[in-house]
């Protein structure tokens, strides 16, 4: 098949570019003849400019994105302003910006030109526009390319874009008319995890009538090899996607059931509206991040560590004003206390949608907790869940340091095993009651503003957590930290477990009744309290 002559001289161009790549030579006018041929030819140069790499076709590039690279008597122009100056060595040309017909840049001129950069783009000096180069280039890779990745591939020392290009050199060396670069292509294609990578290799294990469609039965061999070990690196990076799932919507529930764990450990009080402090200490969040992008708008990343306190005092004072105001007055009366906090959540709800209004509002997630870490195609552990977790660490070391080395805290575990005799020796009960009741709020507070950084912030966003929260401290065991922890954590992996198995509705049912089986069983929970007051 003979090719027109300005594709063929494209391809010359192409060949000669990397001939002659180390040195970077200056374009010449046959490299760039393409641009006046047909449609493809345009293409097909506009490839070869970004392979060929230098500054000089860079130039070639910006002008054609710019709308300034066209044709004038079969040759490559770019216009600037009144002139015209030859694209392949700026030399200016007495020519007319009339005479020029410049190039359309539409969709597919737009790809051809994002490969082209990306090819450019390898030489980089920053790690992180290599990396991304490499992934586009991966993505639309071509035989005009290969010759590109094995140059990249003997510069490049990070093993990470190293890997990216290898296995998108192995998928072009795929269609290789040599076995031997088909077999040597399926076996480091193996060490991919994109499921288009097993696709690309199931394809080579079908027939086509009789006929395989590879015919060398070592090298389907290799593939079948590979394909399994992708589906292997594919199932192990989604079990770890689903267990870090579950440890992130654990540490939510863990952060709800803290200070649950402390109110009706101390005071046997089922707050209803426990719920609605995380809603308190999101908005908390909300207002903080306002007040950064007002006031400090270079500092607007580090808005949430400047929320942590702000959402821990602002669940704290409401927390405080609901037990001065109402539940110090209903103690030992649980069935009136429950209907007391269930209207108190209602009052807090409708005073959000009257300062808030009723429809979400919006915070963004800083700079450094935006990404996340890529195991496998399609499978991403994202780094604000990733801070959330360590952030529930770090507050449950709080708790905890609190509750066993400060005298609260054994004031605390003092009322909550044995409220008449703690009075007895002098702990002042009531003010334990306020303080109490003060950090669990606070402590609500702060999954509020974790909250805020992975879901919804509205006026009711705190409702669907509030019986998840007292599952939590049921199963773990009333006024137990140790039993919280367990019983968030495997709440959450189990939940994400089964959602995956059989939807978020029935793993929402089945856990419920794990839990009241489980609860039939062993009432006391995970871990009951111990000693002469456990049953008193």
């Amino acid at each position: 098949m003979r090719l027109p002559l300005p594709r063929l001289l494209c391809a010359c161009a192409l060949v000669l570019a990397f001939l002659v790549a180390p040195a970077r030579a200056a374009l010449d006018e046959a490299s760039l003849a393409g641009l006046a041929g047909d449609f493809q030819s345009r293409l097909d140069t506009i490839e070869a400019l970004g392979v060929a790499g230098g500054e000089d076709a860079r130039r070639v590039l910006d002008a054609l994105e710019a709308g300034a690279l066209g044709v004038a008597g079969g040759r490559a122009v770019i216009v600037q302003g009144e002139s015209v100056v030859a694209a392949a060595n700026g030399e200016a040309l007495a020519l007319a910006a009339s005479a020029v017909e410049t190039l359309t840049v539409n969709n597919r001129v737009r790809r051809a030109l994002g490969t082209a950069r990306a090819a450019l783009a390898l030489a980089s000096a920053d790690r992180g526009e290599r990396l991304a180069a490499a992934r586009t280039l991966a993505d639309n890779a071509g035989q005009s390319l290969l010759p590109l990745f094995e140059r990249a591939l003997a510069n490049e020392a990070d093993d990470e874009i190293r890997g990216v290009l290898a296995r998108a050199a192995a998928r072009v060396n795929l269609s290789s008319a040599d076995p031997a670069q088909r077999l040597k292509a399926a076996r480091a294609l193996g060490e991919s995890s994109d499921p288009a990578v097993k696709a690309l290799l199931a394809a080579l294990l079908e027939k086509q009538g009789d006929v395989w469609v590879e015919p060398n039965g070592e090298v389907r061999a290799a593939a079948d090899m590979a394909i399994h070990a992708i589906d292997r690196r594919i199932a192990t990076a989604e079990t770890v996607g689903t267990l870090f799932s579950g440890l992130s919507l654990g540490s939510i529930l863990l952060l709800a059931a803290l200070g649950l764990a402390i109110t009706y450990g101390v005071m046997g009080v089922i707050n209803m509206a426990h719920g609605e402090l995380l809603m308190v200490g999101a908005y908390a969040t909300f207002l903080v991040q306002g007040l950064f992008r007002s006031y400090l708008p270079a500092y607007v990343d580090w808005y949430v560590a400047a929320a942590i306190p702000a959402a821990f005092l602002a669940a704290a004072l409401v927390g405080v004003a609901m037990e001065r105001l109402v539940l110090r007055h209903l103690y030992g009366r649980p069935l009136e206390s429950l209907l007391a906090t269930w209207g108190l959540s209602l009052v807090l709800i409708q005073g959000a949608r009257v300062v808030f209004g009723p429809q979400n509002v919006e915070l963004a997630n800083p700079a450094w907790m935006s990404g996340g870490i890529e195991l496998a195609a399609g499978v991403v552990l994202p780094w604000n869940r990733i801070v959330i977790v360590g952030f529930a660490v770090f507050v449950l070391l709080l708790i905890w340091l609190m509750m066993q080395k400060t005298r609260l805290g054994m004031f605390v575990r003092a009322v909550t095993q044995n409220r008449a005799m703690a009075g007895c020796v002098g702990v002042p009960t009531a003010r334990v009651d306020t303080l109490a009741f003060a950090i669990g709020s606070g402590v609500a507070g702060l999954g509020g503003l974790a909250l805020s950084q992975i879901a919804n912030v509205g006026p009711a966003m705190g409702s669907g957590y509030i019986v998840d929260a007292f599952m939590v401290v049921v199963l773990g065991g009333v006024g137990q930290l140790a039993g919280a922890v367990w019983a968030a954590l495997g709440l959450g992996i189990v939940a994400k477990f089964l959602e995956g198995w059989a939807g978020a509705v029935i793993a929402k049912i089945l856990v419920l009744v794990f839990i009241i089986v489980f609860i039939q069983k062993r009432p006391q929970g995970i871990f009951a309290l111990k000693g002469r007051f456990a049953d008193s």
